[in-house]
């Protein structure tokens, strides 16, 4: 069975075409019927700017996040580009899907028997921003013990938005 990655009638393979030809798709979603799917946010008082350079600022990732142990970007903050990144332990290779310069970006793939598709939104408030981080995750490897891949997947996403909360704070 063929996979989404959002776009009405296209298909995992008709989309990952897409971004070989460059064409700049948006409004890409996470994957609606995978087993796991987990959606958080947290109030940062940073601005907009701040928050987005150091999310966007992947070879970084590792001086911020303590489960991020190696992360490197091939080529810019843009579709198509990719990035090799260790966490938990677990190499994976992510594409970049969307871009939406300050307030969105969508990257995702294959990795160790899971797909997952990954979409942050920065909104930007009176007092700094709120940032929204939806992930999906599918596959055998989710199959197998899907509760706990969920409870794992919302401690990750938990320390990833208070360590970013952290840092753009202080950065501010």
């Amino acid at each position: 069975m063929e996979k989404s990655f959002g776009a009405k009638g296209k298909t995992e393979a008709a989309n990952k075409e897409e971004l070989v030809k460059g064409e700049v798709r948006t409004n890409i979603d996470i994957d609606r019927d995978a087993q796991v799917i987990v959606d958080l946010s947290i109030e940062i008082d940073a601005p907009q700017e701040t928050v987005w350079r150091i999310q966007t600022g992947i070879n970084q990732w590792p001086e911020w996040q303590k489960n991020v142990t190696l992360a490197q970007l091939s080529g810019p903050i843009a579709v198509g580009s990719t990035f090799q990144w260790e966490t938990h332990g677990l190499h994976i290779i992510s594409t970049i899907f969307e871009v939406d310069v300050m307030r969105r970006i969508v990257w995702g793939g294959p990795a160790h028997g899971i797909e997952g598709i990954h979409v942050w939104t920065i909104t930007p408030t009176a007092k700094g921003v709120i940032v929204q981080t939806t992930e999906s995750w599918d596959g055998p490897t989710v199959a197998s013990n899907p509760d706990g891949m969920r409870a794992a997947l919302i401690s990750s996403l938990n320390d990833w938005l208070g360590n970013l909360k952290t840092m753009a704070e202080a950065a501010n």
